[in-house]
């Protein structure tokens, strides 16, 4: 099975306290069903129509790892405390190439 990959990029964060309680739930949340994060932060270099928008890139084992892992009870708390209208943000689960 190929590995699989949540691809996130934040438009904006207007409520950084909220962005804040997500993470502290959310990184345990996410390392406790297997997630490792391979990359998050600003990007140091912007290439055709890239945006300087945060990126987050977290490794699961497989592709049905990845999807449970956002349907966790303690992730899904992570979310509610994200709120509406604090944080808009892409998300994504893509295969890796087997």
């Amino acid at each position: 099975m190929p590995k699989a990959y949540w691809v996130v990029t934040y438009r904006w964060i207007k409520n950084p306290a909220a962005w804040e309680a997500y993470a502290k739930i959310a990184v345990p949340a996410i390392k406790d069903a297997g997630g490792r994060f391979l990359a998050l932060g600003m990007p140091k270099k912007i290439w055709e129509a890239g945006q300087e928008q945060r990126v987050v890139l977290v490794e699961f084992d497989n592709l049905d790892a990845a999807i449970a892992c956002h349907d966790t009870p303690q992730y899904k708390e992570a979310l509610r405390l994200l709120g509406k209208g604090n944080v808009e943000r892409d998300m994504r689960v893509v295969e890796g190439k087997g």
